[in-house]
């Protein structure tokens, strides 16, 4: 500081330059405020600036005062501060010059006791709460026997012995150890990464899905556990699809991350134990529902055997169940002859009713008819055929007449129109010899028909047909008295006899040829 003195000047005080009176009370501030405790609520906050600083305002209802953290100081602050948050600020008091302003520079920064902690706590509750974070639809049952286990938490302290203990004990299975921070500054982004981690593997990869996720810390103040409050490990607890358990502090501790977690547990091994059942238990347990398992089928097969001889003595022996079945069996096997006969003298009779109606007489007078009618047709179609032939001529020699005259190309229609004639004439021809081919196969066949159901084709394979005096066939030899004249046609004649009682021969009598033809022609009789 320097004394300038001016004559001119109406006073004696002292006169400074800006700087120096700046300098003068920026060391003055700070060496009269050089260790402070300030009380007030953040103010202003909006996060650490690019450079890494933070810069906000504390205030109360009468006054203001800024204040700035540097970046070394708040990369080592415990909580990060937080808009309105009421806290205790340590450091010094110093002012810039560039501004007239003076400033705090904080060195530590706290809550303002539990309660402001809690109010925080409870405020940030209730707005995850309302985004649904904490509802109760969200939470996923954790799966009986797992075979994968991933574990979020220090890898140096106690509670991953515990845990790994605990598990190898009552159920030992694969564990997967994420190791994190638990506590300081970026220990909620670690914790919440290795849970959006753990999510991130695709099953049957290299490195496999856990079935579920404990997340672990030991006990500790409300500070030491604020890691587990924040919104970004809710979130990433809330988001996660694989099954998790929450295990923060003591059984009293409660932290966000219990509301959001599908399981909360008292304790780290409290986790442990609901990650997994006891091995021994379920041995146990098998070998007994084994027991109870083999009792039950002993007692069914018991009852079910019962059952079964209650029913067998329900059922009728073999004797009553086969006594009607053999019954009928046996009245059919007794109407089965008489039913033989009946069906041989129907069958019989509709043979000779059938018979009478191909006499060879009937089926001659058929041919005959045929034949008169084929005859007829022949005779018309060729009547036909000749008035066909002559209407063309006739057409053809006028047609001839008229256009004898014409050119030469109406001569070679004409001409050609006489060679169309001429083959048609020709078809006509061929047509009537197929119609008499034909007719003459059929008459043919019905000939093979009737010589095939002639009685003289049977007289030529050895039998013979006796007839009375009337020339009536016998089939029967009760319908013959003892001296009645008979007449036996064979194959190649007839011979005459006379019957005799009790099989005697008749005596032999000499025919002429001529009587050896019947008078009249013989009708064909039955051959049985």
């Amino acid at each position: 500081m320097s004394n300038v003195f001016d004559t001119d000047s109406p006073t004696n005080l002292t006169e400074y330059s800006v700087s120096e009176l700046s300098g003068s009370i920026k060391r003055t501030v700070e060496t009269a405020f050089d260790q402070v405790r300030v009380r007030g609520e953040i103010s202003g906050y909006r996060g650490p600036h690019s450079s890494g600083h933070a810069y906000f305002s504390l205030k109360d209802d009468r006054a203001r005062i800024d204040a700035v953290v540097w970046k070394g100081t708040f990369s080592r602050l415990r909580f990060r501060p937080e808009e309105g948050m009421e806290v205790i600020a340590t450091g010094k008091v110093t002012t810039f010059p560039g501004s007239s302003k003076y400033q705090i520079v904080i060195e530590t920064l706290e809550p303002a006791g539990a309660g402001a902690l809690m109010a925080l706590l409870e405020e940030r509750k209730r707005k995850l709460g309302a985004e649904g974070l904490f509802d109760a639809t969200r939470k996923k049952r954790l799966p009986f026997m797992p075979q994968v286990i991933g574990v979020v938490t220090s890898p140096t302290g106690a509670v991953i012995r515990d845990i790994l203990h605990r598990i190898s004990d009552r159920f030992p299975v694969h564990v997967i150890v994420w190791p994190v921070k638990v506590q300081g500054d970026g220990s909620g982004a670690e914790v919440a990464n290795a849970i959006r981690g753990f999510n991130s593997f695709q099953p049957g990869g290299e490195m496999p899905r856990p079935d579920v996720l404990i997340v672990a810390r030991g006990g500790g103040s409300l500070e030491d556990l604020w890691s587990f409050n924040d919104e970004i490990v809710v979130r990433a607890a809330a988001e996660s699809d694989i099954p998790l358990i929450s295990a923060v502090g003591h059984e009293t501790d409660w932290t966000l991350i219990d509301y959001a977690a599908d399981v909360r547990a008292p304790t780290p091994t409290g986790a442990a134990e609901m990650a997994v059942p006891v091995r021994a238990e379920l041995e146990a347990q098998v070998s007994a529902l084994s027991a109870r398992l083999q009792v039950c089928t002993s007692r069914q097969m018991d009852h079910r055997r019962q059952s079964v001889r209650a029913l067998m003595r329900a059922f009728p022996s073999l004797d009553q169940l086969l006594a009607l079945p053999r019954r009928r069996f046996d009245e059919a096997a007794a109407g089965l002859g008489r039913g033989l006969e009946l069906n041989t003298i129907n069958k019989r009779r509709s043979f000779e009713r059938i018979g009478s109606h191909l006499r060879p007489e009937v089926l001659s007078s058929r041919i005959v008819e045929r034949r008169q009618v084929l005859a007829e047709r022949m005779t018309r179609a060729e009547r036909m055929v000749e008035r066909l032939i002559d209407r063309s001529k006739s057409r053809v020699a006028r047609a001839d007449a008229v256009f004898v005259s014409l050119p030469g190309r109406l001569r070679t229609q004409t001409a050609r129109v006489r060679d169309h004639l001429a083959n048609l004439s020709r078809h006509a021809d061929t047509a009537v010899r197929h119609q008499l081919v034909r007719a003459k196969g059929e008459l043919a066949a019905h000939d093979r028909v009737l010589q095939s159901l002639s009685y003289k084709n049977v007289l030529k394979r050895g039998y013979a047909v006796i007839r009375d005096d009337d020339n009536r066939p016998v089939s029967q030899a009760a319908a013959l008295s003892p001296g009645a004249a008979i007449a036996i046609e064979f194959a190649d004649g007839s011979v005459g006899a006379v019957t005799t009682e009790g099989g005697a021969p008749p005596p032999a009598r000499k025919h002429s040829p001529k009587s050896e033809e019947p008078s009249a022609p013989p009708k064909q009789g039955s051959l049985f």
